[in-house]
């Protein structure tokens, strides 16, 4: 063998970097392979959800996302005042906040009382970083890090021999213990390993593309539905998309050319409009598909290679960082040994119905974006349920991830969710200390009892001491380094914790 690694993964897109450094903070020895030279700048995903600002705001990364998106507003705001002032997608001048199949939400619909959108912290706020702004903080991130990273490396195959898996680079060959599919919704490593695959064909055609165009004028900003399909022209100059709904593309993988484009976007919104040049294009579909099992020995999968889904909301890179959280550490313990290897099967069990969730998601849009007449009917009282504080906020907390969370079982109302993130009384907030992705022991009572018992965890679970802010009933919480609550209790009571502790960080240490 060439090189050993503890963890080799296939993908250097914000997937495979963000569970690359996930596993690096814990000391794993891990390689990232990349087929591409640099990094693929192609317009995708515009926005993250808020258990992905979450998620980086733990490793603490929320400088870095408030500025990409300080970046970000300073260019739509520029196009919005070219275009009268309009806010995007709302019948006010306050900000949208998403949409639905094109149907956009007005925040002065979303009811910011519900209970579901209390103590979501700082990075709430954070919604309108790009994909390629992720990925820019994340290799930054990784490089610090001391992630190895090779671009222009190819996975061409490998042998898993249940010991160790054997990953052919090219001419080369490194050994290692686990291998991690993050190359996208055409995985390689997905096929090669034989994962089941299924899911619905396509039925429409989309493009995504930053031109240069003259007679842009002509065309609505925001979401438009015509009797041809949908189109969207913003929120960034240049920036389009186009549905239409007669099938899928005769040639997926055929090169996107500037006279394609234009009759695609001719075609939906009628406007004469002529593409003089071409920045970035991606062709689309709404072909769903899922793996039944997200590991099959020593190979994994995560984001696109485990499922695929139509871009509509945003929703891939956020459940593909939510996948790379959710393993990173769980992957981690089991290198180091504190915990055993079925501690993977919960990745599967914890997020498979997440990827689910999010393609029934997408496919409801498409479905409402049909032009036949029924369609279009339901799609005018889907509108007006929208318009309603009930409506907007059911789907506002959809799309914004919150509603996300496991069924880890226990009595406590947190124990599954997201912990929540309040104001310490010495002035930290309770993410603040999930920098080393360590687990954390909340103890918000000084309970000597509650820190006793897991002090035989020392090394992994790290107890913090403090009082909240402003009173609360929690007594404390056992979190996860991804974030999520196993165990809460509303008094000193221990009852369940011990079990908790032992589930989720092994034996006790020696």
């Amino acid at each position: 063998m060439d090189e050993t690694f503890d963890v080799v993964i296939a993908g250097a897109g914000p997937v495979g970097l963000m569970l690359a450094c996930e596993l690096r903070l814990t000391g794993v020895d891990v390689l990232v392979v990349e087929r591409l030279n640099e990094p693929d700048m192609t317009l995708k995903a515009g926005a993250i959800n808020v258990p992905t600002a979450r998620a980086l705001a733990r490793r603490g990364l929320l400088p870095d996302l408030v500025e990409r998106q300080d970046q970000t507003l300073a260019v739509v705001r520029k196009f919005q005042a070219q275009h009268g002032g309009t806010v995007i997608g709302t019948t006010s001048k306050r900000p949208g906040a998403g949409h639905f199949a094109g149907v956009f939400l007005d925040l002065e619909d979303i009811d910011y009382d519900d209970e579901e959108l209390a103590d979501l912290g700082p990075a709430a706020a954070v919604f309108l970083v790009p994909q390629q702004g992720i990925e820019a903080i994340l290799s930054r991130r990784a490089e610090e890090l001391g992630v190895v990273i090779r671009r222009g490396v190819e996975l061409t195959g490998f042998t898993d021999d249940a010991d160790a898996v054997v990953v052919q680079l090219g001419d080369a060959e490194v050994r290692t213990a686990w291998l991690v599919g993050c190359d996208g919704g055409r995985s390689l490593v997905r096929k090669l390993a034989g994962f089941e695959f299924p899911g619905l064909d396509p039925e429409i055609t989309g493009h995504q593309a930053v031109v240069e165009m003259a007679g842009a004028e002509g065309l609505a900003p925001g979401w438009s539905t015509t009797p041809t399909g949908i189109y969207a022209y913003g929120p960034t100059p240049g920036r389009f998309l186009t549905v239409e709904m007669d099938g899928p593309p005769a040639d997926r993988d055929a090169p996107i050319t500037a006279d394609e484009l234009q009759a695609s976007l001719r075609a939906v919104s009628g406007v004469p409009v002529e593409i003089t040049a071409v920045h970035s294009a991606t062709r689309f579909t709404d072909n769903t598909r899922q793996v039944t099992d997200y590991r099959q020995g020593r190979v994994l999968l995560a984001g696109d290679a485990a499922h695929v889904h139509s871009p509509f909301g945003g929703q891939g890179l956020n459940l593909g960082i939510g996948d790379a959280v959710n393993l990173g550490w769980k992957l981690a313990a089991v290198v180091h040994g504190w915990a055993p290897v079925n501690l993977l099967d919960t990745y599967t069990a914890e997020r498979h119905p997440i990827g689910a969730w999010v393609l029934d998601w997408t496919r409801a849009q498409v479905a409402l974006m049909r032009l036949d007449q029924r369609s279009r009917a339901l799609r005018a009282v889907f509108t007006e349920l929208l318009a309603t504080t009930d409506g907007a906020t059911t789907v506002f907390k959809n799309i914004s991830g919150v509603r996300h969370r496991y069924d880890l079982g226990g009595g406590h109302e947190l124990t599954g969710a997201s912990a929540p993130d309040f104001e310490l009384s010495d002035g930290s907030r309770v993410e603040d200390h999930f920098v080393d992705g360590t687990a954390i022991l909340l103890d918000l009572a000084d309970s000597a009892e509650l820190r006793n018992l897991v002090a035989p965890w020392s090394s992994r679970v790290r107890v913090v001491t403090a009082k909240p802010a402003r009173s609360r009933s929690l007594a404390a919480m056992l979190i996860r380094p991804d974030g999520y609550v196993v165990w809460a209790a509303n008094s000193t009571e221990i009852d369940g914790l011990s079990s908790a502790v032992t589930r989720w960080f092994g034996a006790p240490e020696q």
